[in-house]
């Protein structure tokens, strides 16, 4: 059972017991990411993910990583647009040990000066890594185009520049106006007694006030249809199609969810089977959903050998026109909502995937349902649910394409004609 707890001070905690298993898995989840920074901080939640790692008033960096390897902890922690975690996975004999690390680190990092000159060098090589990895670029072209003129479009690393730029000063503001009470939320799944644990994080986290909150307006977003290319010397070539896709909603999720699976989501998805198993046009192949508060975007992405991008295309889009003349048969949708129902059935045994999906529940719903509430919503997907996304996501009109690859096969996408 789900347990939800609020301090006096506002922090939030969820909790969910399980006694079959021996570890826990702890998550600190602060609502702030790439979408509540400026044009000129592009980066700083990412810099301060990395910095909590680097120094505490008591712990070097190094202190911290062989105090948790000491112990057996899985500790890490990512930035995503919307939010920032900080997580451990632990046997649960280790954990309170585990909960002073990772409760010094968030509460009480230095920010180094020396520190922060290091990391800003590591993070630099991150973004060239990236840059490197055609895969990632093109979603992230993807994303910097369909979300132009707002925060949704800033990239979660930021810019060499903006790295560069961090000073003390500006990254510890930015992390009091942020990482207050009002903004956090604790997750713990795992084997421990619920009560004794709202104790502990009483302990460590009750005495946080808000020093200087100032929640950041996220200025309304549209999706903006577009083209857009990037020369790299590869060998494949690597797109993007996209269209308007669902904001974050609890009602259309499980729809969502199953028409992703039916259409790009697997090996027997209608696109995979299509795309590689009959044609042999791309090796990698899959659709996805982003979806955000307000705005949402469903993309299907393929690396292809060059001579056959266009052909690849075409039967892309033939085959979401398809969707409609040759109709998802209830038997294909019967065994689609088998899958998600198995996956997601399995991921519950990982104390890492519940405590990840409490977090998760929370900052985008305020709400958590249960696993049978679940797997009811899933069952209760209809066709014609189905259909009706089918016609709001699919507007031919509304097609954008992002590419990576050679000169020559970016010219022909920069020109290509829908």
């Amino acid at each position: 059972m789900y347990n939800i707890t609020t301090l006096d001070n506002g922090i939030k905690i969820v909790t969910e017991s399980i006694p079959t298993i021996r570890s826990i898995s702890f998550g600190i989840w602060v609502k702030v990411g790439s979408q509540n920074e400026n044009q000129n901080i592009n980066g700083i939640s990412h810099f301060i993910e990395h910095m909590l790692f680097k120094g505490t008033l008591t712990r070097s960096a190094k202190d911290i990583a062989e105090q948790m390897d000491a112990i057996g902890g899985q500790m890490n922690a990512f930035t995503s647009k919307q939010f920032t975690c900080y997580y451990v996975k632990i046997l649960d004999t280790n954990f309170d040990k585990a909960l002073e690390i990772i409760s010094d680190m968030f509460l009480n990092s230095t920010f180094s000066e020396n520190e922060m000159a290091k990391e800003k060098k590591v993070i630099i090589e991150e973004i060239n890594m990236y840059e490197d990895t055609p895969e990632e670029l093109v979603f992230e072209i993807m994303n910097e185009n369909a979300w132009a003129g707002s925060s949704l479009a800033y990239p979660i690393l930021g810019s060499i520049k903006n790295v560069e730029s961090f000073s003390h000063s500006s990254v510890k503001s930015y992390y009091d106006e942020n990482y207050t009470p009002e903004n956090i939320i604790i997750t713990v799944a795992g084997n421990f007694d619920t009560s004794q644990m709202i104790n502990k994080l009483k302990k460590y986290f009750g005495s946080l006030q808000n020093k200087n909150f100032n929640p950041q307006k996220i200025n309304e977003v549209r999706y903006k249809k577009f083209i857009a290319v990037r020369d790299k010397e590869i060998e494949q070539v690597h797109i993007c199609l996209g269209f308007p896709g669902i904001k974050n909603s609890i009602e259309e999720n499980y729809s969502l969810a199953l028409l992703n699976t039916i259409l790009g989501g697997g090996m027997s998805s209608r696109l995979y089977q299509k795309i590689r198993e009959e044609n042999g046009l791309a090796y990698s192949l899959f659709s996805f959903n982003y979806s955000y508060d307000t705005v949402g975007l469903f993309a299907i992405y393929a690396a292809i050998n060059p001579l056959k991008v266009e052909k690849c295309i075409e039967v892309i889009i033939e085959e979401l026109k398809n969707l409609k003349s040759e109709p998802i048969t209830n038997l294909q949708l019967a065994k689609t909502k088998e899958q998600l129902k198995s996956s997601y059935i399995i991921s519950l045994e990982n104390s890492s995937s519940r405590m990840n999906a409490l977090g998760k529940s929370i900052i985008l719903y305020d709400k958590i349902l249960t696993a049978d509430e679940i797997i009811e919503r899933i069952d209760e997907v209809t066709l014609e649910e189905i259909y009706e996304l089918i016609d709001k996501i699919f507007v031919f009109d509304e097609i954008s394409l992002a590419g990576v690859g050679k000169h020559e096969q970016m010219n022909l996408i920069s020109n290509y004609k829908f």
